[in-house]
């Protein structure tokens, strides 16, 4: 939600594009809220992984911008680049450690 408010302010708020981050971390904090409760946990985790994925799918669109904003080359958008990075980067972070998670949590039941 930081990254994508972040952004879309950095922007100028140019841009409504610039909030998709933001719209992808809006569901996986609630679904981290519903984790909460100990009877919803298992379906709420999913939940916010599943969101997580798709964030991580969906910013895989700009990853040919990547080496081009990364070795410095001028490019049209370079702050949507770096946003979908950096998406990209977070979303997976999460999708690994929850399948982690789940997988150690299978492992001691």
């Amino acid at each position: 939600m930081v990254l994508g408010i972040g952004c879309y302010l950095g922007s100028g708020a140019a841009s409504v594009t610039a909030l998709i981050p933001a719209f992808i971390g809006v569901p996986i904090f609630a679904f981290g809220l519903v984790a909460r409760n100990e009877m919803r946990r298992k379906h709420a985790m999913h939940g916010a992984v599943l969101f997580a994925l798709l964030g991580f799918l969906g910013s895989l669109r700009s990853a040919p911008q990547w080496p081009k904003v990364l070795s410095g080359q001028t490019i049209e958008r370079p702050l949507a680049a770096w946003e979908t990075l950096a998406m990209a980067i977070i979303c997976l972070v999460f999708v690994v450690l929850c399948v982690k998670s789940f997988i150690a949590a299978r492992k001691s039941a």
